[in-house]
């Protein structure tokens, strides 16, 4: 089962949607209607974070959700679910130069984790307007997608199974939206099943 933290935004459905198609059983939980020991007691496969309105620090439990469980399971982070894996980790979350809504950007990317076999570059959907400055970025993470201008589109932690992007993968104006959740999937879920059986045995 994953968890989809809903950040009051209607593209969680289109999320949702998406999960469900590729087969996944899914939780949708308001990020002021669950708690720690919730999640934890729910035991999902991997956590995804809508996009949303306002900053990370005002969307619920989604900051908490990621400090406690960054690295016991895998976590996707999407428009406002990629900021708040920013924030958490000590990048920062600045207004954009300009607000772009419904945008279609081309987006480059480093061709590892979800955008193993995506064609480079490849145009998505952007409704954002904030941003998470380059240089402010600090380890664990690391850049893994970026604008022509150099604006950041994709964070990662392979280590800690984290992916941010700041695009819209479940938007139909995003090209091969659906490849990106199948490949965090399959990447990483096979990962944490086998952390798990280590941890047990």
């Amino acid at each position: 089962m994953i968890l989809l933290i809903d950040n009051y935004d209607s593209f969680t459905y289109n999320i949702a949607q998406a999960l469900g198609v590729l087969g996944r059983s899914l939780e949708v939980r308001r990020n002021d209607a669950i708690g720690l020991q919730e999640i934890q007691d729910l035991a999902p496969e991997a956590i995804f974070i809508s996009p949303g309105p306002g900053r990370p620090e005002d969307s619920g439990i989604t900051c908490a959700a990621i400090e406690r469980f960054a690295g016991r399971m895998p976590i996707m982070g999407v428009c406002l679910g990629h900021q708040a894996l920013a924030e958490v980790f000590g990048a920062q979350v600045v207004r954009a130069n300009r607000p772009v809504h419904g945008k279609i950007s081309q987006v480059f990317h480093d061709g590892k984790g979800i955008y193993s076999g995506l064609r480079n570059p490849f145009a998505a959907a952007r409704y954002h307007s904030l941003i998470v400055p380059e240089a402010s970025v600090r380890p664990p993470l690391s850049v893994s997608a970026y604008t022509s201008e150099g604006e950041v589109m994709g964070l990662r932690s392979s280590e800690l199974m984290l992916e941010g992007v700041q695009f819209h993968p479940e938007s139909i104006a995003t090209h091969q939206g659906m490849m990106i959740f199948t490949n965090f999937l399959d990447l990483y879920l096979g990962r944490a099943r086998t952390a798990a059986a280590q941890a047990g045995s």
